[in-house]
């Protein structure tokens, strides 16, 4: 039995990936990691892009947040930070349906030198 019928609808997310400020080779993992997944269930459904960094819509909570750990291995100077929000409450179950949001912030490499 499929997760959930919702994965049909290209628009459909259940987790939120921030990346602040914005690095290409992070962005470049994540979209690597996703291909090399090759699961129909994950995709990436919406990109935004703010003066801040990127908001990736993601399909999967679960493999968002794995992604999330995934991350701080490869770039261990980063900071993970996973929330999650309610977002509804499922009328057969009546159980609660959340979002995750995964903040991952590169902290900008200064140069000390410069300063002195």
């Amino acid at each position: 039995m499929p997760k959930s019928t919702h994965a049909n609808n290209p628009k459909y997310f259940e987790a939120t990936i921030q990346l602040r400020p914005f690095d290409p080779d992070v962005f470049e993992f994540i979209e690597q990691q996703i291909k090399n997944k090759k699961n129909p269930e994950y995709f990436i459904s919406k990109i935004d892009e703010l003066k801040t960094g990127i908001d990736i819509y993601f399909s999967s909570q679960r493999y968002a947040r794995t992604l999330g750990q995934l991350l701080k291995r490869k770039f261990p100077k980063g900071i993970l930070l996973i929330t999650k929000k309610m977002h509804t409450r499922d009328r057969m179950s009546d159980r609660e349906l959340s979002r995750a949001t995964v903040l991952f912030r590169l902290k900008p490499e200064r140069n000390y030198d410069e300063e002195e």
